[in-house]
């Protein structure tokens, strides 16, 4: 489908989010994602489409993506960087399960490594829109305060939204901040090497697997 680019906005140190308007308005669930694809000149290894979470919740007027701009970036992300008001580009319809399970009584861990906090502002931004409260808490890990991004949407959580800095997130942090470890279903979305090392450390811990999703994000090695 073609979205039509809005504006883009800096929410934290290197991390911006882009906005786009579709030409009818999409149904989809927080915590989705879609592939975005921007054709252009001097395509680098990585090729001419990204997958990205939807960092929009699915009331809010635009879609949005929000991801890492630095300045070695890549053919795509220089692209993404370059979009003017009103271009049109090509985006998939939302898809994924990484979503909220059903049953509102679960106990929800979020750990989010970087720019992998994007489904949960899509999640949390939907429940604040509804006025709706869960069990949730939000374990987000940064390489520093600056790069801590959607604060004002997180402290929705009160005092279930952690944050880490300077620290390599372990599972046994986690589980030490967990109340009931048995029913609790944990999220861990990042770098697929750190989300591999820690749902590796839980399942070391006794934590079932079918209590772990997973969402990784291509290209990052590191948050």
């Amino acid at each position: 489908m073609k979205v039509k680019f809005i504006k883009s906005e800096k929410i934290a140190k290197d991390i911006v989010s882009f906005y786009f308007e579709p030409e009818t308005k999409l149904r989809y669930i927080a915590g989705q994602y879609i592939e975005l694809y921007l054709p252009h000149q001097n395509t680098d290894d990585r090729g001419q489409k990204r997958w990205f979470t939807l960092s929009s919740a699915p009331d809010d007027e635009f879609l949005s993506i929000t991801t890492k701009i630095i300045p070695e970036r890549s053919s795509f992300k220089n692209t993404l960087a370059m979009l003017k008001n009103n271009d049109l580009v090509d985006m998939s319809q939302p898809m994924g399960d990484f979503i909220l399970p059903k049953d509102n009584i679960i106990p929800i861990v979020f750990i989010g490594g970087g720019i992998g906090v994007t489904p949960y502002h899509s999640i949390i931004a939907d429940l604040k829109n509804n006025n709706e409260k869960r069990n949730i808490s939000l374990i987000y890990y940064a390489n520093s305060e600056e790069e801590i991004a959607f604060v004002d949407t997180f402290n929705y959580l009160d005092d279930k939204f952690y944050q880490f800095t300077d620290t390599f997130l372990s599972a046994e942090q986690v589980i030490n901040l967990v109340v009931d470890l048995v029913n609790s279903y944990f999220y861990i979305s990042g770098p697929e090497p750190v989300v591999e090392q820690l749902q590796k450390d839980f399942l070391e811990n006794n934590i079932p697997k079918n209590h772990i999703y997973t969402d990784f994000f291509p290209g990052y090695t590191t948050i």
